[in-house]
């Protein structure tokens, strides 16, 4: 692909002076007059560079490297500027601009800039690639799906937390799926090959732990909502991760597991003994994005565990799914896919009625946000396709707390 560089300059001669510039020496320039125009070209898949000149109507080149440096620090921002203002050019570069050019440019010089910029930005984007490769098989990518920056998060949570041997503190909502990240954290780690035991912490003894710990063999123990571990067991838990430190302990819990320890319903040794290092999962409802894709991956699955033929999944049904907050989180969505997979019921779950308002805000948002997925987050799109002017898009997004560069591809 030919390398791109986005130019920002509201002088329309200067603009189209550069991009020809570029354009004789084989660039791609993507030209563009304000702010607005070019925060939506800026993602951090973005093959090249931002050129931007500082001084604009509006929002100026400063706050377009900040924008940048937001949704990708890698990204490589030359700033142009016509005043040879020094302070302002340390101002540009103290934050994070790659480089300061003064206009007009010698277009060898102003090359040559670019030109260093588009390898740096070449190499960053080449070890991007490398890293997803290797990570495509792993089992945080099999096993905990999910396109939205919080989903990668997670990953990288679990990626860390395989990397020590020591114990781990998994928290979520009901139905976000607690043993799911255990076994994950387990088959990352160094003792992947060794047992997986899964206990339930409300039905542990002091005998079944033990047992537990004896068949481990160097793997590891989930205990399954660790909150509602009896106080006997607590102590044994206790003593037996101090004299198994080959077995690692994960422990999951919906509860706020400090809070139950300063209150005395658990025991404040055992978590902090727990407590080494923490995962969280987000909700469903804070990662919405993720809600047509692990839909289809769970019909998917159903389909095939079933023998039954994937059955189409309309907008209209993704429109329905996303206008939930799903307090079930995954457990819920994939009760809702299997009852779809098989024909039983539709993909939605009767959570309490909202009044009329609620129910057409709740419409609103699930189409905004599908827009914005459909258009991997470009907000120019999404409004052209919802047929809105860009003002009244950017505030209904506003009025709903809907980020654009939230849907965009994570790398």
């Amino acid at each position: 692909m030919t390398e791109r560089v986005l130019l920002v300059d509201d002088d329309r001669a200067v603009r189209e002076a550069l991009g020809q510039t570029l354009d004789l020496a084989g660039l791609r320039p993507v030209l563009v007059s304000s702010f607005i125009e070019a925060k939506d070209h800026i993602a951090r898949d973005f093959p090249g560079v931002v050129v931007s000149d500082i001084r604009m109507p509006g929002r100026d080149g400063f706050h377009l490297l900040e924008h940048t440096r937001k949704t990708d620090p890698d990204l490589p921002v030359i700033l142009l500027t016509g005043e040879g203002d020094v302070p302002m050019a340390v101002k540009g570069m103290t934050g994070g601009a790659f480089d300061f050019l003064e206009k007009p440019c010698n277009p060898q010089d102003f090359l040559s800039v670019v030109q260093k910029a588009l390898k740096t930005r070449a190499l960053v984007l080449e070890n991007r690639a490398l890293k997803r490769e290797i990570r495509r098989g792993d089992a945080a990518a099999r096993m905990l799906v999910g396109t939205s920056a919080l989903s990668e998060q997670m990953r990288e949570a679990a990626r860390a937390a395989a990397r020590t041997s020591a114990e781990v503190l998994i928290s979520g909502p009901p139905g976000a799926g607690t043993a799911k990240m255990a076994e994950v954290i387990h088959l990352l780690s160094a003792a992947a090959m060794r047992p997986f035991q899964k206990l339930s912490a409300a039905s542990a003894t002091p005998e079944t732990l033990a047992a537990a710990f004896e068949r481990a063999e160097g793997g590891s123990i989930f205990l399954d909502e660790v909150a509602a571990l009896p106080p006997a067991a607590q102590f044994a838990a206790l003593d037996l991760i101090d004299s198994n430190p080959g077995i690692r302990v994960i422990a999951g819990t919906y509860r706020d597991l400090r809070t139950e320890a300063g209150e005395g319903r658990f025991n404040p040794d055992l978590f902090y003994k727990l407590d080494v290092i923490r995962v969280r999962i987000p909700a469903l409802k804070e990662r919405p994005e993720d809600i047509p894709v692990l839909f289809r991956h769970y019909v998917a699955i159903a389909c095939e565990q079933s023998d039954l033929p994937v059955p189409e999944i309309t907008p209209e049904v993704i429109a329905d799914l996303m206008a939930q907050d799903w307090p079930g989180n995954a457990r819920a969505l994939m009760n809702a896919a299997m009852r779809f997979a098989m024909g039983l019921d539709e993909a939605h779950e009767d959570d309490g009625a909202p009044g009329l308002a609620g129910q057409m805000a709740r419409v609103e948002k699930s189409l905004l946000i599908e827009a914005l997925v459909r258009h991997a987050g470009n907000a120019t799109e999404a409004a052209t396709a919802l047929k809105l002017p860009r003002k009244t898009f950017y505030d209904k997004l506003a009025r709903h707390g809907i980020r654009p560069e939230d849907y965009r591809s994570q790398n």
